[in-house]
């Protein structure tokens, strides 16, 4: 069973994430979305609530949704992980992507890192700028997965 892992801190997810998630569950056996549990960076949802919101949104069933505090690569050997998805928008992805691919690579040999591009439409799309956009009152509902808009719009008003 080839098992890959879709890594990032999706606060929150946004259609591009979710155009990865989906295209990575039609390549590899089994697909772990890992929240990324970074307790000194300021997110919009905490880590169980970005874990949920993407529960809501993904319907692929070989589809988990994981978090972890460690060293990804370290994660991906306990898992038996044969891959490491990322999803590229821009050649200023790639530089610093393909410095972790390597970092990566060098301490778990048997892991690829696999890049997706961003489907054309998805291009521009950040969860920095959704937020930025919903925060400023703009319309964040063709960003993000409609089954969350609401709470996106909702966090950033400061409603709960």
């Amino acid at each position: 069973m080839k098992i890959a892992i879709c890594p990032g801190s999706f606060d929150p997810i946004t259609l591009g994430h979710l155009d990865i998630i989906e295209r990575t569950a039609d390549i590899f056996d089994e697909v772990i979305v890992l929240v990324a549990s970074n307790k000194s960076k300021k997110t919009l949802f905490t880590t169980q609530e970005r874990m949920e919101l993407i529960k809501r949104c993904v319907t692929a069933k070989n589809v988990t949704v994981d978090t972890d505090d460690g060293l990804l690569v370290n994660y991906a050997r306990e898992k038996k992980a044969a891959a490491i998805v990322k999803g590229l928008r821009a050649m200023s992805d790639f530089d610093y992507e393909f410095q972790q691919a390597l970092t990566n690579k060098s301490l778990y040999p048997e892991c690829e890192t696999v890049f997706l591009t961003a489907r054309g439409e998805n291009m521009f799309l950040s969860s920095s700028m959704v937020k930025e956009v919903c925060s400023l009152g703009g319309d964040i509902t063709s960003f993000v997965p409609g089954a969350i808009a609401e709470d996106i719009i909702k966090r950033c008003k400061g409603d709960n």
